[in-house]
């Protein structure tokens, strides 16, 4: 299974980034080999319709699951159709939240806010 998690910065030890669809990288990691590869979140400075456009990505990577500490709406609609399981993420690293995963201590997130519309 593929996992993408948003990040600050393109490193193992960068902490979760606390915006889905302004992160500057999605982290997409593949828990049967355990590998992963960061990618360019080019939505993130998108004027308008971030989240849905990040989405898009973490979608285009065959990511079956997204840990991240909170979604907008639209893009949780769009996982929703698209049947990607969404996590709440822990406070620490990257790698911390990958082995929260593996260890099957995250939580579903169920709460998600209306957005950020119109920019930064």
């Amino acid at each position: 299974m593929k996992i993408a998690i948003p990040a600050d910065e393109n490193t193992l030890e960068s902490e979760v980034c606390m915006s889905f669809g302004r992160a500057p990288y999605f982290y997409i990691h593949d828990t049967e080999t355990q590998t992963g590869e960061f990618v360019e979140n080019k939505a993130a400075m998108a004027s308008g319709g971030a989240g849905i456009k990040a989405a898009q990505i973490v979608l285009d990577s065959t990511a079956e699951a997204l840990i991240t500490p909170r979604c907008g709406e639209n893009a949780a609609d769009v996982f929703k159709a698209a049947k990607v399981k969404i996590y709440k993420s822990v406070i620490g690293s990257i790698q911390n939240n990958i082995d929260n995963f593996n260890d099957e201590k995250l939580d579903a997130l169920d709460h998600f806010h209306a957005g950020f519309h119109g920019g930064n």
